[in-house]
């Protein structure tokens, strides 16, 4: 998983988040692109994202929440209203009082129609409630109704965070390309973030690599190494075996055509080049084959 932090002066659920994902560096881990505080403005309004995650599967808005204060119990999620424990309000650190259903909805939805105006409407958003709760509290979760869209998981367990993304994988099919990820950086105002193709490649994006997403980022160079590694792989692909590479003091490498363009000096001066090559062979050969028979026995 890559983990691009935007501003990492976060709260203790996200800094606590932020070391979840930055563990899962194993083949058998989830693997994507996670992008921790950035926002959106949309339809007039400003979104702030605790963390939003790509994987080649899925897009996941994470809104994370720590306890303040030790509550054992039940954490009551209803479907409107606030959230409680043991019928006390639950003591979150945010000091948004929208629960993190609410934000969560507003957060899906905005996201949701911003991608479908750039062509990526039918890649589902998804939503997700990190609690973090302090360290020796006994929760639980309650939650009697269910949305396919939504889901809230308990943070006392790395564990259950990435179980959560191993389902939803095996759920989901592969529908974001490494393309539609540097669009959604730049769209976002993050595209110092974006990792480079290679990056998102091996964590399973699919290609092909429009490499003028990434012109005007600081992976730029390294987009362009990418497109001319591939070329090159190309080229050789298509390279009978039995062909000759010619030397880098060939006429055709020091003076080599252009497409569309016309110069007769360069084409005067591989002529000229060839020629005298061809003179200065032949006068070797002319030199061997008389010092032999001047010189040679008999």
């Amino acid at each position: 998983m890559l983990v691009r932090v935007q501003n990492p002066a976060g709260t203790n659920a996200e800094r606590a988040l932020i070391d979840w994902l930055r563990t899962w560096k194993d083949p058998a881990s989830p693997h994507g692109v996670a992008t921790i505080n950035c926002s959106l403005f949309h339809q007039d309004r400003l979104h702030q994202f605790d963390a939003v995650v790509w994987t080649p599967t899925s897009c996941v808005v994470i809104e994370a929440e720590a306890l303040v204060a030790r509550q054992d119990g039940v954490l009551d999620i209803p479907l409107n209203g606030p959230w409680t424990i043991n019928s006390e309000p639950a003591a979150m650190e945010g000091r948004d009082r929208r629960t993190p259903l609410d934000k969560s909805r507003e957060h899906t939805f905005a996201l949701q129609n911003w991608l479908s105006a750039r062509g990526l409407g039918q890649r589902a958003v998804h939503g997700v409630a990190l609690i973090v709760p302090l360290r020796g509290a006994e929760l639980k979760i309650q939650q009697e109704w269910s949305d396919p869209s939504f889901d809230v998981i308990l943070g006392n367990d790395p564990g259950r965070l990435r179980h959560y993304f191993d389902a939803l994988a095996e759920s989901e099919k592969h529908l974001w390309t490494a393309n539609d990820i540097a669009v959604a950086f730049r769209g976002l105002g993050i595209l110092p973030y974006l990792p480079a193709p290679q990056e998102l490649l091996n964590e399973g994006f699919l290609g092909p690599i429009d490499i003028t997403l990434w012109h005007g980022g600081p992976q730029q160079a390294q987009a362009e190494a990418y497109a001319e590694e591939l070329a090159q792989a190309e080229k050789e692909a298509h390279t009978p075996a039995y062909a000759i590479e010619a030397p880098w003091y060939s006429p055709w490498k020091l003076y080599p055509r252009e497409t569309g363009d016309i110069d007769m000096g360069r084409a005067f001066m591989r002529a000229a080049l060839t020629v005298g090559m061809v003179i200065a062979f032949v006068w070797a050969i002319w030199f061997v084959v008389t010092a032999i028979t001047t010189y040679g026995p008999g």
